[in-house]
């Protein structure tokens, strides 16, 4: 079993920064490839960034390529998401996935809800105008 617990969400004004980070716990069976979703009320859950196990391979959602940088720690079992030049409509509750008890490369990046297995319980961002 994997827990994440994702913290670093809050309130703050267009244009700023925040950096949400993930920590996993649990049976990690190594470094999993991990994503970034986001949800709004009313609206599906997104793909914003994902991660290979190795870090070295990184994708992208378009509304956030340059504003948003994912990373990971192997060593510390952290997953981050540097969120910049955030906008009102980025707000959402921001969720930490792990793709767990799948197989996959190291060089493998997942952006589907239904590829990842463990989820964090979300982390509330609201960016006002």
């Amino acid at each position: 079993q994997v827990q994440l617990v994702e913290f670093g969400g809050g309130l703050v004004q267009a244009g700023g920064s925040l950096r949400l980070s993930c920590a996993a716990s649990g049976r990690t069976f190594g470094n999993p490839a991990m994503g970034w979703f986001r949800q709004a009320p009313g609206k599906e859950r997104d793909i914003l960034a994902a991660i290979s196990r190795s870090g070295d391979d990184i994708y992208y959602e378009d509304s956030v390529k340059g504003r948003f940088t994912i990373s990971r720690d192997n060593a510390k079992k952290m997953a981050y998401l540097q969120l910049n030049s955030l906008k009102p409509e980025d707000t959402a509750v921001y969720y930490c996935a792990a793709r767990v008890g799948y197989s996959g490369g190291m060089y493998d990046y997942y952006t589907q809800v239904y590829e990842y297995d463990s989820w964090g319980q979300g982390t509330q961002v609201t960016v006002s105008s």
